[in-house]
């Protein structure tokens, strides 16, 4: 982890291509390091380029994607001294400094990436190549940005870090309103859609992913500066774009939720279901290509490299209530399988993990291991651990893809749009500033998504907003999105969205261990809550203290974009 600003960023990104093994899980670049000038001259080459946007610089902001989307909104329990779980963030925590670094990272490269396409690519580089590679940085810078300015509020748009840095601004540019953030992500997203292929290479981003992407930023931004209700363009515009994407994009819901999770239906495989943007990770010599989260997030025990350290990391008690389930009884809900696929708890038993034993149980009454090899330690406050980010042992990585891991590196895609979410989006926006709606389409989507789900389904005839903002969330768990829910709706109704966190169990289990080893009494499980109040509830995350260090004028008020400097 680097504590890096703008600036570095943006150096790094200009000098080096970066052509390593990270690239490897598209169009397998050469192992060299190249010049820019002497690069981009053919149609392999510049794919090569833009394939680091798929994972190296995203590295940073893991832990972020967890701790902000999952930890902060009330679904992962992270232990109640956490700063993410009591509302006591600071700027100067590591985790957000390296997120931040990471965005903007992100930022440098696609910048990078446009200016050498239009400047250096050689006339052997097809218009096709060029338009598809600068649509796939245009739709990542665009992604990048929207984390940002969810995360942070008012921040700079820097549309090009060759000309800060030729200007000598790079350390006091001034941060740019909310809504003129949102008009760069929307102008950068029309520009991606129009380059874009209808359909690309597995993996990689093509128009649909744009599409849906954009309609996910009409309705987040729908709510900003309002008092109540959303703008209706912006939610027309969501329905359109998501209705575009569910009906043309030829993409469909996988049969089986587990599914999407498991490495064998990577976005990079044969297979790429429901997935419209994803990091695509890999095993390689150069670190920062590789998925980390198993480390994070799993069991201590659970594979060979003795990396994992995720026994006390669970799901709130608040997300198992959600999924009616309760840590205290000794029977599962198995009502909705994305419960099990999102959380372990005692008496499950996962075929698709540890394969080559026969298949891993989750069971504090006893050290988890069929030949001795691996044993787990269990510790989790709340009962529950992790599922979702993690792939299991070697022989599951093997089974997968055919591939070992290697210590803190699985190849795991991380899902960040996916083709649920944007059905839960049109309904949402169909739904609009409306009580309930029996809207033809919105039902048609909000029933799809449940009912893959769960067992004995009776289809809705009406949907409100909560149905919506529920299953948003039993859907999603643990993708580090449900933080920015909370965001949307704080922009037009922020008492509702502090009541929301407010009233959640961010608790704990005492005796959970002595219960399920046999040796205490279900009596003695007590259950406490994490005291939130209200004037430590907050929606912009604050911004990095070696960030405003580096840039005092971050601390300022924020100064409106002037579009007309920049062109598309």
């Amino acid at each position: 982890m680097k504590k890096l600003n703008i600036k570095s960023l943006a150096i790094a990104s200009i000098l080096l291509v970066g052509m390593s093994s990270c690239s490897d899980f598209l169009n397998r670049p050469a192992e060299d390091t190249y010049t820019t000038d002497g690069f981009y001259q053919t149609d392999a080459q510049c794919f090569q380029g833009v394939n680091a946007l798929y994972n190296s610089p995203w590295y940073d902001f893991q832990r972020g994607f967890i701790k902000i989307g999952d930890v902060l909104s009330g679904n992962v329990y992270y232990s109640t001294d956490n700063a993410y779980q009591s509302f006591v963030l600071k700027s100067s925590d590591s985790d957000l400094k390296n997120a931040s670094a990471s965005l903007w990272s992100v930022n440098a490269y696609c910048n990078t990436i446009i200016e050498n396409i239009n400047m250096k690519s050689g006339p052997a580089v097809t218009e096709t190549t060029k338009n598809t590679v600068k649509g796939e940085a245009l739709t990542w810078k665009a992604m990048a940005y929207f984390y940002l300015v969810r995360c942070f509020g008012a921040i700079p748009i820097i549309h090009s870090n060759s000309e800060i840095i030729a200007s000598s601004q790079s350390n006091s540019v001034y941060k740019n309103k909310i809504e003129d953030v949102y008009t760069y992500i929307v102008k950068d997203l029309e520009k991606a859609i129009e380059l874009l292929p209808a359909s690309n290479l597995p993996g990689r981003i093509d128009k649909y992913s744009a599409y849906g992407l954009l309609s996910k930023v009409y309705l987040t931004k729908a709510g900003y500066g309002q008092s109540g209700t959303r703008n209706a363009e912006d939610l027309a515009n969501a329905a359109k774009y998501a209705k575009l994407v569910i009906e043309e994009s030829g993409r469909t819901l996988m049969p089986v939720y587990s599914d999407i999770f498991r490495l064998k239906n990577n976005g990079t495989q044969s297979f790429v279901g429901e997935d419209l943007i994803s990091w695509q990770w890999t095993i390689g010599s150069q670190w920062t290509c590789q998925n980390s989260e198993q480390s994070d997030l799993a069991l201590a025990g659970f594979s060979e490299f003795a990396d994992t350290w995720g026994t006390w990391v669970g799901l709130t008690i608040d997300l198992e209530d959600a999924f009616g389930e309760d840590a205290s009884s000794l029977t599962r809900n198995n009502s909705d399988a994305r419960r099990k696929a999102t959380m372990m708890m005692q008496g499950d038993h996962y075929d698709y993990f540890w394969t080559d034993k026969g298949g891993f149980d989750y069971d504090w009454s006893k050290p988890t291991s069929s030949d001795g090899k691996l044993t787990v330690t269990y510790g989790s406050g709340t009962g529950s651990n992790c599922v979702k980010n993690i792939v299991g042992d070697n022989a599951d990585h093997l089974a997968g893809i055919g591939v070992g891991m290697d210590r803190m590196a699985t190849a795991l895609s991380t899902h960040l749009l996916r083709l649920a979410d944007v059905y839960l989006i049109y309904a949402e926006a169909v739904l609009g500033n409306n009580a309930s709606t029996s809207d033809a389409g919105a039902l048609s989507a909000f029933n799809a998504v449940r009912g893959r789900s769960v067992s004995n389904y009776t289809p809705k005839t009406s949907i409100t907003f909560d149905d919506i903002f529920n299953e948003r969330r039993l859907e999603l768990a643990c993708e580090g999105d449900f933080w920015y829910d909370f965001v949307r709706l704080s922009y037009y109704k922020p008492d509702d969205a502090r009541a929301r966190l407010v009233a959640q169990n961010r608790g704990y289990w005492n005796g959970l261990e002595g219960y399920y080893k046999g040796t205490a009494d279900k009596s003695t499980v007590t259950k406490t809550v994490v005291n939130i109040s209200a004037g430590n509830v907050f929606f912009s995350i604050p911004f990095p203290d070696t960030d405003q260090s580096a840039n005092p004028n971050l601390s300022k008020d924020p100064v409106s974009f002037d579009f007309s400097t920049i062109s598309f």
